[in-house]
């Protein structure tokens, strides 16, 4: 079947129109960002692999002084020698034992709840537009029967099932657009760890190209590059192939991590996580490029076993993290950790059917918007701005009675999206003052309240 995929995508790079992006980053970094991904704002991550078996992760803040990611569990018992490999190896050995080995947990993942099309009705519920799963996590289990991960993918054993194929049908079947994350390496692949340029060569390229031609995502979520530059990893070379061979070239979107000198200056969208990464804050602006920031609803991306409630974010904050983003130009891509049986923790569905909830009736607020460009001179504690056309929608993450906004004209009309009460809406010198009505305040103490101004912009 492979071997049939492959020649359906050479005949169609023979047929494709003139190539006009060149293996360097000046030329593939011309390309635009398609529209569809900053008019989509919100995305669902899936972090799910053998890690999900052991699904542990030290929470201990006198150990970890930040969060400590589950499907980091190889590593951690392994290589990590800071107090947290230190507790991941005490954690390993007085559950499993010193004789069981990590490649050990394939037997217990087994995907045997998994109901690729309950997820995807979870996440368009949730109201997110766009999905990415883990392909192939640093671990190098792919979840799809590749061909460079002979017995070490998710048909070969383990469920015995091709989970990103099944996932990628019933996502695209609710009209969601479907993407993988992919590792650039692999902590144990002896290839990788004997020549790289090898590994890259016979393994990585063919490996990714096979996930494009057989999958046609449109996003391509890379990640795991820090250790070499984009050189070694020949990412120009891979991307002017993307953009002008593969099947979706004029669709696919592909983030920053593409060497160890890429995040934040080559490549498409700009990423960020959980807020830790800062080193180009800078570009996570209105007025610069395109970027996402991903983070879990706990403090892990794979499921860990070992958070509680207090670990996870509360629906509310979920809704003020995508709102914050969204006005500052970004998208959000909050991440699920199913577990080995496929099943999503309750407490997940729980955060994401609420997220859905307050996006069925403000979703208009975030889908399709651009940040205002008035923002910082009418910056107020808990109350963010959005733009489509020539409405601005100002957004109550808390309790605002009056607010007085400059540079804006008095608005055809002013409208609180979900709820019968008007806002009073007068002229002020240079702008207008908004007043909320009670009922809205106290509604905003629990759900952020969205103001539509119709035509304030014009």
């Amino acid at each position: 079947m492979k071997k049939y995929l492959l020649i359906l995508c050479l005949a169609i790079s023979q047929f494709a129109a003139a190539q006009p992006y060149e293996p360097r980053w000046e030329s593939v970094d011309s390309r635009p960002v398609p529209a569809w991904f900053a008019e989509a704002r919100f995305g669902i991550f899936i972090h799910w692999g053998l890690y999900s078996v052991p699904a542990w992760a030290t929470v201990d803040k006198a150990i970890a002084t930040h969060p400590v990611y589950s499907e980091w569990y190889w590593w951690q018992k392994n290589t990590d020698t800071s107090r947290v490999g230190d507790a991941t190896r005490a954690y390993h050995k007085a559950t499993y034992g010193d004789d069981f080995k990590y490649p050990d947990f394939v037997r217990d993942f087994k995907a045997e709840r998994f109901d690729p099309a309950a997820w995807a009705d979870l996440f368009a519920a949730s109201g997110a537009k766009y999905v990415v799963l883990t392909s192939k996590h640093h671990e190098g289990f792919a979840l799809w029967p590749s061909a460079e991960a002979w017995n070490w993918n998710s048909v070969d054993v383990g469920p015995h099932r091709d989970l990103a194929g099944e996932l990628s049908e019933a996502v695209r079947e609710k009209g969601l657009r479907m993407g993988f994350y992919y590792s650039l390496y692999e902590w144990y692949n002896p290839i990788y760890l004997n020549d790289v340029d090898r590994y890259v060569e016979q393994h990585m390229l063919p490996q990714m190209k096979d996930l494009v031609c057989r999958y046609s995502p449109d996003i391509l979520w890379t990640d795991g590059e820090w250790e070499h530059p984009s050189s070694t990893w020949r990412s120009e070379e891979f991307l002017a192939w993307l953009y002008n061979e593969s099947p979706v070239r004029e669709t696919v979107v592909v983030n920053d991590r593409w060497g160890k000198e890429t995040r934040g200056r080559h490549g498409g969208f700009y990423t960020t996580e959980y807020d830790l990464d800062s080193s180009h804050a800078a570009n996570m602006s209105a007025a610069a490029h395109p970027w996402e920031e991903c983070r879990g609803i706990g403090n892990s991306f794979g499921y860990n076993r070992a958070e509680t409630l207090e670990h996870y974010s509360s629906t509310q904050q979920l809704i003020v993290t995508l709102i914050e983003r969204v006005a500052r130009g970004g998208n959000l891509l909050l991440d699920v950790g199913p577990k080995a049986d496929g099943t999503i923790p309750l407490v997940m569905q729980e955060r994401l059917l609420g997220i859905g909830a307050w996006m069925g009736v403000n979703g208009e607020a975030i889908y399709g918007t651009e940040p205002w460009d008035k923002a910082a001179q009418n910056k107020a504690d808990g109350v963010f701005f959005t733009t489509k056309g020539d409405d601005l929608y100002v957004l109550y993450t808390k309790p605002q009675a009056v607010l007085t906004l400059k540079g804006v004209a008095t608005p055809r009309r002013a409208d609180i999206l979900g709820a019968e009460a008007r806002v009073r809406c007068a002229a002020s010198k240079g702008g207008v003052r908004l007043t909320l009505p009670a009922e809205v305040l106290r509604d905003a103490q629990e759900r952020p309240q969205v103001v539509r101004l119709a035509g304030a912009l014009r």
